[in-house]
């Protein structure tokens, strides 16, 4: 079975104590199916199959194929999960469904490439700071990136990458971009260490 399709179940009962009967009694995790207008179905997925799934990261941004059981088959996205806050345990999924012709949000991860070459830290002394490491970004299904790479190698100290010099397939925005100029907020920079920067503004005082 493909990386991106997972095997569903629908489920008539509904409930926490069901949802609990369902995690603990059968290895499942309940979960839900909307959007389109449609109406939502309730669901369940074996939590083995699930957490296998949700290794690839890709997982996360992909258009995923729902095999249901005993109901239409649907493609959607993974909206949102709720895991346990100490086990090892994924309490509800949410599924969203898509169409083509319609645009969808999702958090898509930043990757960082060639932070051990960058520039900045290997010849200037600087140190990289993370300040983001997901962005919300709104395209039609087709569009959405699996992933954002920022390219850290030529990047010196004192510079800072704001969202918008991430680059997106064609048709793809991100959310706060939207919002006006000044939500284009940093996603990483590189910087004098704190010792480094405090000693620089007292000589420059001199």
């Amino acid at each position: 079975m493909s990386d991106f399709a997972l095997n569903v179940a629908v489920r008539s009962d509904k409930g926490k104590g069901a949802s609990r009967r369902l995690r603990r009694l059968e290895g499942t995790t309940p979960g839900i199916i909307y959007g389109l207008g449609k109406e939502p179905v309730s669901i369940s997925v074996e939590m083995k199959e699930l957490f296998k799934k949700l290794e690839n990261e890709a997982f996360y941004t992909h258009i995923l194929d729902l095999n249901v059981e005993g109901g239409e088959n649907e493609q959607v996205i993974l909206k949102a999960l709720q895991r346990h806050p100490y086990k090892d345990v994924v309490l509800h999924a949410d599924f969203q469904r898509v169409s083509e012709d319609c645009k969808v949000t999702v958090h898509v991860p930043i990757h960082f490439l060639n932070e051990a070459d960058c520039k900045g830290v290997k010849t200037q002394g600087g140190v990289i700071q993370h300040n983001l490491s997901e962005v919300e970004v709104r395209a039609l299904p087709s569009q959405l990136p699996e992933s954002i790479d920022v390219d850290m190698k030529s990047v010196e100290r004192g510079t800072t990458i704001h969202l918008s010099d991430l680059k997106l397939p064609a048709g793809a925005q991100i959310v706060e971009l939207t919002k006006g100029a000044d939500h284009d907020a940093g996603v990483v920079s590189v910087n004098a260490p704190k010792g480094a920067a405090a000693s620089e503004e007292a000589a420059g005082e001199e």
